[in-house]
């Protein structure tokens, strides 16, 4: 299992500066996260996603996050 706190702390680590929020979709596993910064410019959606997904990598190998909607955006 792993919390939201760890989520937030995973991301900024990969992405500092950035803005993240972490919402329990089902259970502890199904995670709805959002990410904004500014190292989003100039890369395509899926550039972001796989930038987020490889701050997480270790969870979603293990399963520890079972399902992840992710919103990534650059600040307005």
């Amino acid at each position: 299992m792993t919390t939201k706190t760890e989520v937030i702390k995973l991301i900024t680590k990969k992405i500092p500066n950035s803005e993240v929020t972490v919402e329990n979709i089902k259970g502890n596993d199904h995670l709805q996260v959002s990410v904004i910064s500014s190292e989003f410019d100039g890369l395509s959606l899926v550039k972001q996603h796989q930038l987020v997904y490889s701050a997480l990598k270790e969870e979603l190998a293990s399963e520890a996050i079972h399902a992840l909607a992710l919103k990534t955006s650059t600040p307005n």
